[in-house]
């Protein structure tokens, strides 16, 4: 009939102290930063985010006891731009794979053009590898439901949202006419205008109330502008 006692949470010692635990070893991370390398003409190119990347890995390093289990990020690198410094849909996937087949990462940061990101992200997402960018702003990687983008997390701004944006605009102000210029620049680079100007036109043709005229134009044909800006006058408000 006598009285016993439960210990819990750890073993007890002769001198009735605490047996200290065995300090858990942080389990590594692997992070592919895929960006291009040299050409400071991209917001996310590796001269410029590079070192706030890297303060960000000695911080989550710095602190890897803070998680469960600890974690330590280990990054490795590709470069997604090609010998004359712009971003590659050729180079990136190229790299990508080579990432994934040597250090099989956890996540892959970048990369930001479009055309380089879609191939990219369609890799990731059969990997079933999450995709961090800043970039990839076009209005196609606003496909998530069991899309070739469903693991894509974008950071920054899209041309979808902006779409959105004039598309609400227009519906307020009960706006029903609208007629956008298009530079058909016939590029494979990051085409900043050609995607914004797809974001607001994929956007307001969902009005049932709004007619929309597109000018398509290449400036090495000639321009006659004198023409466009009275098919504007006429077409648009």
């Amino acid at each position: 009939g006598g009285g016993g006692v439960v210990v819990c949470g750890g073993e007890v010692g002769r001198g009735g102290g605490r047996q200290p635990q065995p300090q858990q070893q942080p389990v590594n991370v692997t992070l592919a930063v895929l960006l291009p390398l040299n050409n400071t003409r991209y917001a996310w190119a590796w001269r410029r985010v590079g070192p706030a990347i890297q303060l960000a890995i000695e911080r989550v390093n710095g602190a890897a006891e803070a998680f469960t289990p600890a974690l330590r990020l280990r990054p490795v690198y590709g470069n997604s731009e090609d010998a004359h410094g712009q971003c590659s849909e050729s180079a990136a996937p190229l790299a990508a794979v080579d990432l994934k087949l040597e250090h099989n990462p956890a996540v892959f940061l970048g990369p930001g053009c479009v055309y380089p990101a879609a191939p990219v992200a369609r890799f990731t997402t059969h990997w079933k590898v999450p995709l961090l960018t800043a970039g990839a702003t076009a209005s196609g990687f606003d496909t998530k439901e069991g899309g070739a983008y469903a693991l894509v997390t974008r950071a920054g701004p899209s041309h979808g949202k902006l779409g959105g944006y004039v598309r609400r605009l227009h519906a307020h102000f009960n706006w029903t006419r609208r007629a956008m210029l298009l530079f058909n620049d016939e590029k494979t680079d990051d085409r900043p205008c050609f995607f914004a100007t797809e974001g607001i036109y994929q956007e307001l043709t969902k009005l049932e109330n709004i007619t929309v005229e597109h000018f398509p134009f290449k400036e090495s044909e000639g321009v006659d502008r004198r023409k466009i800006l009275q098919e504007v006058k006429k077409k648009g408000r």
